[in-house]
């Protein structure tokens, strides 16, 4: 749905917003917008306030670009800035244009649900990465509860709770995403704290890095079953939360033979 321009005016209205905004004029449109998208992408919303899908759209748009993290909205009043509306041609309301590097990349016009506004801003930029966790427990519980299938915060806290040796709370945490080789990673060293070969605990307590692992593979070939696969396990995870590191991923060769 879209308004056209002429079909009505009355006295601009202020819209609801849900993040700050940017507003330009004729005179600031060159700086706000073009000069400025050669640093950060920026999105034009033009609107007018006797404009009913502007309202609606208006709030969906901040949003999206609140929580997308990686480009400025503009607001531009079609009826007190005739020269940047003529410029670019605005027929209907609400029109919104994406600039980036000083020029227009993608557009669209008239009301969009939040699925396709959030489309348009991922043209001209990723999202933000999100911030990392919470380093404390209570922080990282407080996050699982907001995000419970946040597969990260889960990894952490699982960490956290089995270094500081609370295996069972570890467990409890860390089983709802058995699933994550991470995650499982982390369950299969609780399992060896709570045997009694303290030769392994030690073992795979020191085990983050590639010569640590290494060993952890070299007991692979000495253990037998449950401990030979709770090793497996220790390793897989660790490669897994490494990331594609060349170091880890050259263990996986490694493994293997010792399985086999």
């Amino acid at each position: 749905m879209e308004a056209s321009i002429g079909a009505g005016r009355s006295e601009s209205r202020a819209m609801t917003t849900a993040a700050p905004i940017l507003d330009v004029t004729d005179s600031t449109f060159d700086a706000a917008v073009i000069a400025a998208s050669s640093v950060r992408p920026v999105v034009v919303d033009f609107w007018a306030g006797w404009c009913a899908p502007c309202r609606t759209l208006g709030p969906i748009l901040e949003q999206a670009v609140a929580l997308h993290g990686a480009v400025t909205l503009a607001k531009l009043d079609v009826d007190a800035n005739p020269e940047v509306t003529a410029l670019f041609g605005i027929q209907g309301i609400p029109a919104v244009k994406g600039f980036r590097d000083g020029q227009l990349v993608a557009e669209f016009v008239g009301l969009q649900p939040r699925a396709q506004v959030e489309r348009f801003l991922a043209q001209l930029a990723p999202p933000s990465p999100p911030p990392p966790p919470p380093s404390d427990e209570a922080g990282l519980r407080a996050a699982l509860v907001a995000h419970p299938d946040d597969v990260t915060l889960r990894r952490a806290l699982g960490a956290l709770l089995l270094e500081a040796g609370r295996l069972d709370a570890a467990d409890e945490v860390l089983a709802s995403a058995r699933d994550d080789q991470v995650c499982d990673g982390l369950r299969a060293r609780l399992e060896i704290r709570r045997g009694t070969d303290l030769a392994m605990v030690a073992l795979v307590g020191d085990a983050h890095d590639a010569a640590a692992l290494r060993r952890v593979i070299d007991a692979v070939g000495e253990t037998a079953p449950p401990l030979r696969s709770q090793l497996r396990r220790v390793v897989l995870g660790a490669i897994a939360e490494g990331q594609g590191d060349p170091a880890l991923e050259a263990l996986r060769g490694e493994l293997a033979s010792a399985l086999f």
